[in-house]
């Protein structure tokens, strides 16, 4: 289990950081943007961004076969 979450981690963080390392400014403008919205605004992404990520761990599973 470690070993995936250890990839799971460098692969987020390798995604993370290709945005501000090709297009600063417009990483800079996302995150001035994204710091204006209202904290139910802030909430709502959080959720849809957990509910992708279980939807498609789900769907990994089943075609990896381990439900």
């Amino acid at each position: 289990m470690w070993p995936t979450l250890l990839t799971a981690f460098a692969l987020m963080l390798l995604i993370e950081g290709l945005l501000p390392f090709i297009a600063p400014k417009v990483w800079r403008e996302t995150f001035r943007r994204i710091t204006e919205l209202a904290d139910g605004q802030i909430r709502f992404l959080g959720l849809s961004s957990i509910v992708v990520g279980e939807v498609l761990r789900q769907r990994q599973r089943r075609e990896a076969g381990t439900v």
